[in-house]
């Protein structure tokens, strides 16, 4: 074999070009993709794709305002927050808390780190954008991730055990991009570490959804990596329920490239694992309930959107937000997955997200890249080390 030298690399490292986004870019578009697709997601949040239609006189193609106008501060079932005119919602102040821990772990994570350091983060003022105001995160999330605060800062509850008994969703899920991000290219190390950081928050299908997702992100960020393939990484690790939704979902997904004709089909094919019901705000008796046969409903509808959208960010982002239901969840997960591919928000889109939610959307990216090679520095020697003593046991 010939060696290699510093100017001719090996054949089997794969290369980047600017056709091909290194690990910068890809975590920038993931996160910038993630908040944008949660912002336009946020005003339809809950409502049918027909009645996100009426509203708005045909399908959403960008950035719109709350659905109840200017009404918005007391109209309900929204009040008090202010969903639209590019506001990011909870989704994206999680998924920014968890680069927040990550910056000060500088390693991988596990339960312990979400007990000590991201619940003291949502005991920490943060401007929130959907309050107009800055407040403690915890007053924004939903009561699924109050569920954190309650049992880990208030109940002391062992952090591996902490997520067992709360609601079954996609809480979780929603904010486990940067760990496929960090685990860039290698989605089992994605899965495993989500489910670890997971299990204070959520158990069963819910807990299952962060574990594959996670490992979606990170088959994405595969030079070369296809929709595709980020399907059949995600199947390759999806057990039970979550594993027969995705399969249906995506079968149904393969057979159309139109986003509009794929709306209803995509529901019917979820629909048998997804426990919430037809009415999305006035979820059935057994709603959210651990389940070896459910699944979260936004996890395979985000990656049946990336089918249909051919992985086009564009395309697989308003196709998300206009399936409606939790649809600022669905398209922050499909906004993040199309942007570790390689797909970029418009940029319009972008600013607009930026300046409206008051926040450095690429912030986080810059610090999360720089957390992810240190990660990788650390892995590699632990890798070797174990190796090393490995070889001395078994003398090979």
């Amino acid at each position: 074999m010939t060696p290699t030298t510093a100017m001719e690399p090996a054949a089997s490292t794969p290369q980047t070009s600017p056709a091909t986004p290194g690990l910068d870019d890809r975590i920038t578009r993931a996160l910038v993709g993630a908040a944008v697709g949660d912002a336009l997601g946020g005003p339809v949040e809950g409502w049918t794709p027909e009645q996100i239609a009426e509203r708005h006189g045909g399908r959403v193609t960008g950035i719109v305002g709350p659905w109840h106008g200017e009404n918005w501060r007391t109209a309900r079932p929204i009040a008090p927050y202010h969903k639209g005119d590019g506001h990011v919602t909870d989704d994206t102040l999680m998924t920014h808390a968890l680069i927040r821990v990550y910056d000060r772990v500088r390693d991988h994570l596990d339960a312990y780190a979400v007990a000590d350091h991201l619940v003291p983060g949502l005991l920490s003022p943060r401007w929130i954008p959907e309050l107009e105001a800055e407040a403690l995160p915890l007053q924004r999330i939903f009561l699924a991730e109050k569920w954190l605060v309650a049992r880990l800062h208030y109940g002391h509850v062992d952090p591996r055990e902490a997520g067992a008994g709360n609601i079954v969703n996609c809480g979780a899920a929603m904010y486990m991009a940067p760990v496929g991000l960090v685990n860039a290219g290698h989605p089992e190390a994605a899965y495993a570490e989500a489910l670890e950081i997971a299990a204070p928050h959520q158990s069963s299908y819910g807990r299952e959804a962060a574990g594959v997702f996670a490992a979606a992100v990170a088959a994405a960020c595969r030079p070369g990596a296809t929709p595709d393939a980020v399907i059949d990484a995600a199947l390759a690790l999806a057990k039970d329920g979550t594993r027969s939704a995705i399969e249906a979902v995506c079968e149904v997904a393969a057979h159309h490239d139109d986003v509009e004709s794929a709306l209803a089909p995509l529901r019917a094919a979820v629909e048998p694992f997804d426990t919430v019901g037809p009415d999305y705000r006035s979820p059935a008796l057994g709603a959210r309930r651990p389940s070896r046969l459910h699944s979260i409903e936004e996890l395979p509808v985000a990656l049946g959107m990336l089918l249909v959208g051919g992985g086009d960010y564009r395309r697989t982002v308003l196709g998300s937000v206009n399936y409606g239901r939790d649809c600022d969840s669905i398209a922050t997960m499909s906004g993040a997955i199309a942007g570790a591919l390689g797909g970029e928000a418009p940029a319009d889109w972008a600013e607009t997200v930026a300046a409206a939610s008051r926040l450095d959307l690429e912030a986080p990216a810059r610090t999360l890249a720089q957390v992810a090679r240190e990660i990788f520095a650390r892995d590699l020697d632990r890798r070797r080390a174990h190796e090393e003593a490995f070889t001395a046991l078994a003398g090979a």
